[in-house]
């Protein structure tokens, strides 16, 4: 196959996605396919403007300069080109291809919901819901979508106008291979980054600061739990470096109670992390897949995390379930969250060696060859099934 992957654009400043399009990419030419990749180039973006304006340069870049680019490569390529959007956010471009075989990659739709006001917790601007429709209307010239969750594909279902050719599920892959360390190997990985495992262990959460990680909620559950308790855990906070509200949270937090702020680690010291932990608390709001959730019992961490899909599609029978945080029972439910926390502490070694088993078995689906494998066979169904007009 000759594949065309369409990605967001380095100034786009995304983490995530770069990393799902990499992965794509060079899966499908260890498969033996050419992949071509194709965004938008900083043109406008690139000329000194103070920061307010650099969006307003990137939409040129993107809206005007990038479309004519495409439609002048379209005019070189074989009818038979398989075109693969490696986010569905990257629908204002569909329409350029929609004619041609073409594959949507589905991740998470809480940004199109947000701009609809479904979160409360994440009002969007004018500009914010103007963007989001543009996406909007551009998937819905789609045809194929794969989606990384059952809720992920339901909630497209929700703003797709038609019935599509093909809907279908296939689950992310642990883009590392993320497996239990013993306690001197995650040591060892640890320290080089200032970090020591205290002996009685620690709490652990992996996450940025989107508003749907709730990393607020987190600490208002730490701090919970570290009043209910004589002698609490440390929490270690790794991910993005947190805002100023998040630090002085923290602070605020009973003596008891320890918060560390980690940023700057490798894949392999977040595996030691996740190993050396005894429980990662993951109290999201909501989520296209739930990364962290899979790394962690991958790595024999236990997990307690929101009883809601996609979440409980990731923990399965392995994971711990709290309920999800409202608007308005913020004190009791982090109370109660903080109480699950201590129960779990107090599980027996047989009881964590059982349920570390099954996050063993649950995560076993979620194997990046065989994810990627499925794409492949996904792509060659697209290209097999559509009949492109030239």
């Amino acid at each position: 196959m000759h594949i065309v992957q369409f990605v967001h654009p380095d100034f786009f400043n995304s983490n995530s996605m770069p990393r799902f399009a990499l992965m794509i990419s060079e899966g499908m030419r260890a498969r033996g396919h050419l992949v071509d990749t194709w965004t938008a180039s900083p043109l406008a973006y690139s000329i000194p403007a103070p920061v307010r304006l650099k969006k307003w340069l990137g939409y040129i870049d993107q809206f005007i300069f990038f479309p004519l680019k495409v439609y002048w490569r379209l005019r070189h390529l074989q009818a038979n080109t398989l075109f693969i959007f490696s986010d569905q956010a990257l629908g204002p471009w569909v329409p350029l291809v929609a004619h041609r075989p073409h594959v949507i990659h589905v991740h998470d739709l809480m940004a199109l919901r947000s701009a609809l006001g479904e979160y409360g917790q994440n009002p969007t601007s004018w500009t914010g819901k103007k963007y989001q429709w543009l996406i909007r209307r551009g998937f819905n010239r789609g045809k194929i979508f794969l989606s990384v969750s059952e809720n992920t594909r339901q909630q497209l279902q929700r703003f797709l106008q038609q019935k599509p050719a093909v809907s279908e599920v296939i689950y992310n892959g642990l883009n590392y291979p993320f497996r239990p360390m013993s306690a001197a190997e995650s040591m060892a990985e640890l320290l080089p980054a200032g970090l020591t495992p205290p002996p009685e262990g620690f709490l652990l959460h992996v996450g940025g600061n989107e508003w749907y990680k709730n990393r607020q909620g987190l600490l208002e559950i730490y701090e919970a739990y570290a009043q209910q308790t004589q002698n609490p855990l440390p929490l270690w906070m790794v991910g993005t470096e947190p805002s100023i509200a998040l630090k002085e949270q923290a602070q605020r937090i009973t003596p008891k109670g320890k918060v560390r702020f980690i940023s700057g680690l490798s894949n392999k010291q977040v595996c030691a992390a996740y190993s050396a932990a005894r429980l990662m608390v993951f109290p999201s709001l909501a989520e296209g897949f739930g990364w962290p959730i899979a790394e962690a019992m991958a790595s024999g961490c236990l997990v307690l995390t929101t009883g809601e899909a996609p979440m409980t599609e990731v923990g399965g029978d392995a994971a711990f379930y709290i309920s999800p945080k409202s608007l308005g029972n913020s004190g009791e439910w982090a109370a109660l969250a903080g109480a699950s926390i201590s129960k779990l502490l107090q599980l027996t070694p047989d009881e964590v060696r059982s349920r570390r088993e099954l996050g063993f078995l649950q995560i076993a689906q979620f194997d990046a060859e065989q994810t990627l494998n499925a794409y492949e066979h996904a792509y060659q169904q697209a290209l097999a099934s559509s009949k492109p007009q030239v």
